[in-house]
């Protein structure tokens, strides 16, 4: 299932990423392991927090972009976007 679709000249369309949920599963598992790392390295646990929780926020839209292609919104029409 591909969630992200680019209009291209002549009005083409190509194919983003492919959306599912065992993607967003693995950004959430690289979360764990940063979060990990961050308390195994206290000089870098800082930054190792800022991109764990970059992560998490790329894994929850991810997971919000799977739903809205699941089930669409009632009433949208994604040709008119």
């Amino acid at each position: 299932m591909n969630c992200l679709a680019f209009k291209l000249s002549g009005g083409r369309v190509r194919n983003g990423w492919d959306c599912s949920p065992a993607r967003s599963q693995q950004l959430y598992d690289v979360s764990d392991r940063l979060d990990s790392l961050a308390d195994q390295h206290p000089p870098v646990s800082e930054a190792l927090i800022t991109f764990q929780e970059a992560f998490v926020i790329t894994a929850t839209l991810l997971d919000v972009l799977v739903a809205m292609t699941i089930a669409p919104i009632p009433g949208l029409d994604p040709a008119s976007a």
